[in-house]
């Protein structure tokens, strides 16, 4: 229990200071940026407004209710004390929503795209993988190639190829976004369906492409595993091919299991391209537009999720692989 307890003593004290470290950064990063919101909003309202000290005023007074006033450090500790009770102050695009709004009204659609995307690509390339390793012949020349050539599309021309051919040539599905526009959300079937509709093409845009990623890396650790010297030991004991492939492929699992878990982890950052291209209204989308307007409470919010979301994957599989991986618990001991 000793060895447990330093392994993950260590394991909590670098995820504490990398999240000190990530907060710190996810706010000044932002405000580094040459761009001046404040501007740029008194710029729409005051259009009209011919007296200098009116405009000023109303600057004055935008500044104020975003907080942008006070100096930088106290702007700091008042950012981390709402970040806290989850408020991340109010939007300087979408001004008068809060920020806490946009990620809850955006983050269903976003998660309800990339989870089952990611896990279908994540089965299916593997599965892929572990066959074009073991069986060969035309499973490793012909359809493993295939795949690879998808995965390494990039994201935006395999989203554009889908959206010129499914959506412009063939109308087989709709170009954009996640329901009809005549009809209001609710939960009647007519809606679900229109959701449903809509929902294949930036579904299979990200599947295709993450298939290829996976096949590969399962692919090369099955090989490697099959090759091991406990494989040609086993055979050699006459141990059933089938018993000594169950464990050649659990052991080249552990890797992908790793990806799969970072996958998960940064889903919201890579609903980015998707969601752009197919006007899909996530949370990709709503980092964009603070990019794009300088709108740093919904940035630091959008990348501080990504942060502790990864952070807390790589800590929970650290923890997981302290359990399961034999060569793992030998070095706590060490």
């Amino acid at each position: 229990m000793k060895g447990y307890r330093k392994y993950f003593g260590q394991k909590l004290l670098w995820f504490f200071i990398t999240l000190v470290v990530a907060v710190i950064l996810n706010f000044v990063l932002p405000r580094l940026m040459p761009t001046d919101p404040v501007t740029a909003i008194t710029g729409k309202i005051a259009s009209g407004i011919s007296d200098s000290n009116q405009v000023k005023a109303v600057y004055e007074y935008y500044q104020k209710v975003f907080g942008l006033d006070k100096p930088m450090i106290v702007q700091f500790f008042l950012f981390v004390k709402n970040a806290l009770k989850g408020d991340f102050g109010i939007s300087f695009s979408q001004y008068p929503r809060t920020v806490a709004n946009i990620i809850k009204t955006s983050i269903g659609w976003t998660l309800a795209l990339q989870i089952p995307a990611i896990l279908v690509g994540w089965i299916i390339g593997n599965v892929l993988g572990a066959v074009a390793a073991y069986k060969r012949g035309a499973w490793d020349k012909a359809v493993m190639p295939f795949f690879m050539f998808l995965g390494n599309v990039p994201a935006f021309a395999m989203a554009i190829i889908l959206l010129v051919f499914l959506g412009v040539r063939w109308k087989v599905l709709p170009t954009g976004g996640a329901y009809s526009p005549q009809l209001i959300p609710n939960f009647s079937w007519k809606f679900i369906s229109s959701v449903i509709y809509h929902y294949w093409m930036p579904f299979l845009s990200i599947v295709l492409i993450s298939i290829g990623g996976q096949a590969i890396g399962m692919r090369s650790m099955s090989i490697y595993e099959l090759n091991a010297d406990y494989v040609k030991y086993a055979r050699f004991l006459g141990i059933k091919d089938g018993k000594i492939v169950r464990y050649v492929f659990r052991n080249a699992m552990l890797p992908q299991v790793t990806g799969l878990a970072m996958s998960l982890g940064t889903s919201i950052g890579g609903a980015l391209v998707a969601e752009t291209i197919f006007n899909y209204p996530g949370l990709g989308s709503a980092m964009l537009s603070s990019v794009t307007n300088s709108d740093y409470p919904l940035i630091s919010a959008t990348t501080l999720m990504i942060t502790i979301m990864v952070l807390l994957v790589t800590l929970l599989l650290d923890v997981i692989y302290a359990f399961i991986d034999p060569r793992v618990k030998a070095a706590q001991f060490d």
